[in-house]
């Protein structure tokens, strides 16, 4: 005696499947949700690079803040060549180098203000990945080539508020 395989029969009369209209309408549903989820995955790259640009921005600035305040409060001597006229580091490097400081008991210390070159993530590479600012310049302009005072990023893109990032 023969054993007869088990078909699974659909209610329609046929063999159990899907049919062609409903592959279609299954590839419909896929394209759109492929065609609405690659525009939200580029706002998060976006909105991504954002975040780690004011992050970056926000520790050099505090870095540059405290090598001034160290300036002023006489940690390391008013003619540290390091240091501008105006108490300012000379050159970015100078934030990752450091300066030899007076500790509050006497013994000097080098602190540094920065751990690494910071990173511009809307830059193609290091070089030109930072505007510097110096202290008696204008926003507008070159750099002064005395001291940094602020910096701002090197690129032509818009934050999705519509400001500048160059701006920030």
């Amino acid at each position: 005696m023969a054993v007869r395989a088990k078909q699974k029969i659909n209610p329609r009369g046929g063999e159990a499947g899907a049919t062609l209209a409903e592959l279609l309408v299954v590839l419909v549903i896929i394209s759109i949700l492929a065609v609405t989820a690659v525009p939200f995955a580029e706002t998060t790259a976006q909105r991504r690079k954002e975040v780690a640009l004011q992050e970056t921005l926000r520790s050099v600035r505090q870095a540059i803040d405290a090598f001034h305040q160290d300036w002023r409060v006489n940690r390391f001597a008013k003619t540290e060549p390091a240091a501008s006229a105006n108490g300012f580091p000379v050159r970015m490097d100078v934030l990752i180098a450091g300066v030899d400081v007076a500790l509050e008991n006497g013994v000097r210390q080098k602190r540094r203000y920065l751990r690494a070159a910071p990173v511009n993530p809307f830059a193609a590479g290091e070089e030109d990945a930072w505007r510097l600012i110096g202290y008696a310049q204008l926003k507008e302009g070159d750099w002064n080539g005395q001291d940094v005072y602020d910096l701002g990023a090197v690129t032509e893109k818009e934050a999705l508020n519509g400001a500048r990032l160059s701006d920030w």
